[in-house]
């Protein structure tokens, strides 16, 4: 099962790259994305017996309640942060480019559908991949929970990176970083999960920069 699951966290970070790669390339999001995550969602609750404690012997306790409340209490001070943060960045010309870029990329469908795909789909997705299994194949393997949580993380953001957009690799970075701390601290992926889902929804739902119709 080990050697499965490692085989199937190296196609899962490749696939990721190149599902980037592809959208990059002006393949539609909505007809890449969703697919891979849910297929890797899938996978990593077959594969990994526990995702509610991916990190053994953290030593941590806390409700279901909790771990909820406080991930979606971090997702909506990271919609926030993320909304200062562009609209200073969006002072540089690239910066406001790419992302006007990613949500016109983003925009062959419904707000609706955009939103319900990317948080019930992707979020989730991407959160029981990256901070579920991922980080639970690296203890498996011997490296610490702290260390496997950044491994993780890095590799998320090299994933991300393939798809050549500051905004997605930003929020790769800042909110990879968030979400691995999440599951780490946590000792399970439902904080992290809840975070991911409200800021996405919340992303989508109120975009930075021209309202949605403007950018069409």
């Amino acid at each position: 099962m080990d050697t499965l699951a490692g085989i199937v966290v190296i196609v899962g970070v490749v696939a990721s790259a190149v599902a980037w790669h592809l959208v990059a390339r002006g393949r539609d999001v909505w007809r890449t994305m969703p697919p891979l995550y849910v297929t890797l969602g899938l996978v990593a609750v077959l594969l990994a017996s526990s995702l509610a404690a991916p990190f053994p012997g953290a030593g941590r306790s806390f409700t279901i309640g909790f771990q909820l409340g406080f991930g979606l209490l971090t997702g909506a001070v990271l919609f926030v942060a993320t909304r200062v943060f562009v609209a200073l960045a969006g002072r540089s010309a690239t910066f406001a480019r790419h992302t006007r870029d990613a949500y016109r990329r983003a925009d062959t469908v419904s707000v609706a559908r955009a939103i319900a795909l990317s948080v019930f789909v992707v979020a989730v997705g991407e959160e029981l991949f990256w901070r579920g299994l991922v980080s639970r194949v690296g203890v498996d393997q011997g490296v610490s929970a702290g260390s496997a949580a950044a491994i993780a993380w890095l590799l998320y953001v090299v994933a991300n990176r393939a798809s050549r957009l500051l905004p997605i690799i930003a929020a790769a970075a800042v909110g990879g970083a968030l979400w691995a701390t999440l599951a780490w601290w946590t000792g399970g992926v439902l904080a992290s999960i809840a975070s991911h889902m409200l800021w996405t929804g919340l992303m989508l739902g109120f975009p930075p920069g021209p309202p949605r119709a403007e950018v069409t």
